[in-house]
């Protein structure tokens, strides 16, 4: 009687093997299995091509690992991929995740279950970070691709709706790698990504360089956290764009104690002030702490808007900075009121709530911005005023 239930449950078993395969197999969305071999304490190398798949635990970085066109990286909730130590004669191995134009990284994390990305070495610029590479419009090589400055791979393009996968809930701890003053790793590099990715619940925790930066593209982007407060960093900025960014943002929160730099910086092309796309994104729910009476900075500005780009902001919060508003170049500055404008916004501790500097000053006389923003005493940014967001609960660090 035994062996004639074993029997059964195996056939039962095969015909439901059998029928889980053929259903995979006949899922126009299922991608093949990669011959990319993932060793668990070496992770590194080059996806060609098919899907792979970190499911559980821990997974040191070794190098680089890229995953080029038609493959996919699959990360599970609660994975950590650890970045090993990097020697200083080791450039070449610098440590770095990097999705070519045409793969897509699918990081499935959860609330109270993120997946973490960070370093052996606790410390900001540690390893590289997080580099996407779509093929959405960029204003650097109109109608053409450029070169991004960290992975050396191809981004930018023709596709607005280009899709290089899903992010959610992701911690990325210790990045901003820098080769050097004019080469460095953000916390996560959006290079021409298109919309039909998606970001959403990601924090970037002690950043030496930018938390997040867009480099062109039309990506969006929902529930961002930037946090810099280790105080023997310097750091960057919180939030950057350039190049034609035409995305969306909602609900981004960002912080700094330390003697880092700008909330944003927001250009549109340095070399040509007007180049098509113009980086006009709009952002709505943001909360952006400064270091307060402590700052040290030179450049102490919620938002720097400048070399000709857009933007409309709504619902803001600004607490400890020292400049609210810094709009520089003639053709940003001829956007404000229009183009270029922030509604609902309500300041604390902020010394000078706007400036602006035309792209060749005249003694005596100041541009004006008065235009620039309304104010809004029940402003509550990114959910709650100058304090920390509700959604930030059981899987962001350090807040």
């Amino acid at each position: 009687m035994k062996k004639t239930i074993s029997t059964i449950f195996g056939l039962a078993a095969l015909s439901l093997a059998t029928l889980t395969t053929s259903c995979s197999s006949d899922d126009k969305n299922d991608v093949p299995t990669s011959d990319f071999v993932v060793v668990r304490d070496n992770l590194q190398g080059e996806i060609n091509s098919g899907e792979v798949i970190l499911e559980s635990g821990t997974y040191k970085l070794t190098g680089k690992l890229v995953v080029k066109n038609t493959a996919k990286l699959t990360i599970k909730p609660g994975v950590i991929i650890e970045a090993t130590a990097l020697a200083a004669d080791q450039l070449q191995a610098v440590r770095y995740i990097a999705v070519a134009q045409g793969g897509q990284i699918d990081v499935q994390g959860t609330a109270t279950n993120p997946v973490v990305m960070t370093s052996e070495v606790k410390k900001p610029a540690a390893w590289g970070g997080l580099v996407l590479c779509g093929k959405a419009p960029i204003n650097k090589n109109i109608g053409s691709t450029a070169t991004a400055e960290v992975s050396e791979l191809a981004y930018g393009g023709t596709d607005a709706a280009d899709n290089s996968g899903s992010i959610k809930y992701l911690r990325i701890e210790y990045p901003g790698f820098s080769y050097s003053s004019d080469k460095e790793f953000n916390g996560i590099s959006f290079f021409g990504v298109g919309n039909k990715t998606v970001v959403d619940y990601v924090q970037v925790f002690e950043s030496s360089d930018d938390g997040f930066e867009w480099f062109g593209g039309t990506v969006n982007a929902t529930h961002l956290v930037v946090s810099n407060k280790d105080a023997a960093s310097v750091g960057d900025d919180l939030f950057d764009w350039t190049e034609g960014w035409n995305g969306t943002g909602e609900n981004f929160y960002g912080i700094r104690t330390n003697a880092g730099n700008r909330g944003i910086e927001a250009d549109n092309n340095a070399n040509n002030h007007l180049a098509t796309p113009i980086s006009f994104p709009t952002i709505k729910n943001l909360t952006l702490i400064g270091a307060g009476v402590n700052d040290t900075s030179a450049e102490s500005q919620a938002f720097k808007l400048r070399v000709g780009t857009k933007g409309k902001f709504d619902n803001v919060v600004l607490k400890g900075w020292k400049t609210g508003f810094d709009v520089q170049h003639d053709e940003s500055i001829s956007y404000t009121g229009t183009d270029l404008l922030a509604t609902n916004v309500k300041f604390e501790d902020v010394t000078v709530k706007s400036k602006a500097t035309a792209t060749t000053p005249v003694t005596g006389v100041t541009p004006d911005i008065s235009k620039l923003f309304t104010e809004s005493a029940t402003a509550t940014g990114a959910g709650n005023g100058s304090g920390v967001p509700t959604w930030t609960a059981g899987w962001t660090k350090g807040l």
